[in-house]
């Protein structure tokens, strides 16, 4: 068996498809008696994970949008990967994260007056009232909104356009600490 295997060097083939250089190739073979042929088991591994997930705290004291862009881009460069796609996920139901405007302050404090009028606190309706006047507003902005986003990694660097930065959105009036998921999928 030995001697079929070498007599065809399958490995120097194999050896050009493993121009990525995170990817290794492998392969063995075996002869099968029952077919009178050759079987072949390719075996791929690679030398990093190709999914990462990373944490980030975020100290949000107040309510409303607080700009994590440079914490997020810190957290990504800091995982080495050069190419993929990051995947950001707000692990808490009354705090929220997008993508919006950052170079008018304006823009945010729209935003939040917009929602702020769209579900008022002290609504007569709510029922789930024990954690205060400003959880259940909380819970529904966060349905309204996102608790993830998904942004390519360039060269290193988070495609976002020249006025893009990324929010977490606190609906709550004094949270203190929020953790977003950082998953960093490498192309």
């Amino acid at each position: 068996m030995a001697s079929i295997c070498t007599r065809f060097q399958p490995l120097q083939d194999l050896r050009i498809l493993s121009f990525v250089e995170f990817a290794r190739i492998t392969a063995t073979c075996s002869l099968d008696k029952k077919e009178n042929r050759i079987a072949w088991k390719l075996h791929l591994s690679f030398a990093y994970p190709r999914l990462m997930n990373l944490s980030l705290t975020v100290h949000a004291t107040r309510q409303g949008l607080h700009d994590i862009t440079r914490e997020v881009s810190s957290t990504v460069c800091g995982s080495g990967v050069t190419d993929g796609l990051v995947t950001l996920f707000i692990r808490h139901t009354s705090a929220s994260i997008l993508i919006q405007e950052n170079a008018d302050p304006s823009v945010c404090r729209d935003l939040e007056g917009w929602l702020n009028r769209l579900v008022p606190e002290h609504d007569s309706l709510y029922t789930h009232t024990i954690e205060g006047p400003d959880d259940m507003p909380a819970h529904i902005k966060s349905a309204l909104t996102a608790t993830s986003l998904s942004i390519p990694l360039v060269d290193g660097k988070l495609a976002l356009g020249t006025w893009q930065g990324i929010f977490l959105w606190e609906h709550r009036h004094h949270r203190g600490t929020r953790e977003v998921l950082v998953n960093v999928i490498v192309a």
